[in-house]
């Protein structure tokens, strides 16, 4: 079996979808298109670079928050 019916096989096997979130450590992608193909696509959390575009996605959300707070907080103290 090829690996490309490999990643079909396990994008449309249910168990690997949970509240839209894509997990298979046997598909090979890291990007899949969601199930309903026309919303775009998802991350595959079963390989370690989705896992970690997931957590440095989190992290710069983070880091991005923190950096807003200062900021208004230097402008709220100098009025």
């Amino acid at each position: 079996m090829a690996q490309e019916d490999i990643n079909e096989s396990e994008w449309n096997n249910p168990d690997n979808w949970s509240g839209g979130l894509y997990f298979s450590k046997k598909d090979s992608r890291v990007w899949v298109p969601k199930q309903i193909r026309s919303m775009g696509w998802t991350i595959n959390l079963g390989q370690k670079k989705g896992a970690a575009c997931m957590m440095w996605t989190f992290v710069g959300a983070i880091v991005l928050i923190v950096l807003m707070n200062i900021l208004v907080m230097n402008l709220v103290i100098k009025k």
